[in-house]
């Protein structure tokens, strides 16, 4: 345990950093360089401590983690790369779980295919379907099924399940946000919350994940 204490601590320094300056120096942009760093230190902590096939693969995970907030943090632009990351993420997460729970997956592949069918006829019912909402339709379909099939998962993986809703937590915050930019009128204390809520949500989630990884 002491061998790993320093990487919760150091990232709580970080998080506690960067949530100050969201609170008081808003729009500053000083957090951004300590965010991505939060997130670099998920990765080398998985990077040096994963071990066998479920370390590689949750090394590759926040490898792409790393990836989409290079663009959707740290360069602010090509959003689609972003969220493609992203989805290869889930599709990560999404292995890690058959692995752990084989019963009935052809079901539940099938499952998590008709609510990203369903999600993406409804968005081009209302004529809002480009690439960019398809891929974030399909990426948070799979946040959700990957959230709720963690819960099978027992006692060893309580930590990356609730990493997982407190994932779900920070993309609520982000649909908050963009509804916000559509719908001046929806804006108020909830999307304030929200603007602090993504990274009050995210980093706690990456965190979880990354000390779920099976360790040497």
């Amino acid at each position: 345990m002491k061998r790993i204490l320093w990487f919760p601590l150091l990232e709580g320094c970080l998080y506690l950093a960067f949530l100050s300056l969201d609170l008081f120096l808003p729009g500053s942009g000083w957090d951004i360089p300590l965010k991505y760093l939060s997130i670099l230190l998920c990765f080398c902590f998985v990077l040096g401590t994963g071990q066998g096939r479920d370390g590689l693969l949750m090394k590759t995970a926040l490898g792409f983690t790393l990836l989409a907030d290079l663009f959707l943090l740290m360069l602010d632009r090509w959003y689609l790369v972003g969220v493609a990351c992203f989805c290869v993420v889930q599709l990560l997460y999404l292995t890690r779980i058959a692995g752990l729970r084989p019963e009935k997956l052809p079901l539940r592949l099938a499952l998590r295919v008709l609510l990203a069918v369903a999600a993406l006829m409804i968005a081009w019912g209302l004529r809002a379907l480009d690439g960019l909402t398809a891929l974030s339709l399909f990426y948070f379909s799979q946040l959700i099924c990957n959230a709720l099939e963690s819960l099978s998962l027992g006692a060893p993986f309580r930590g990356f399940a609730l990493g997982l809703f407190l994932f779900l937590g920070c993309d609520l915050c982000v649909g908050l946000q963009n509804l916000s930019a559509w719908f001046p009128a929806a804006g108020g204390p909830l999307v304030e919350f929200a603007r602090v809520g993504m990274w009050l949500f995210y980093l706690p989630s990456q965190v979880l994940i990354s000390l779920s990884v099976k360790r040497k």
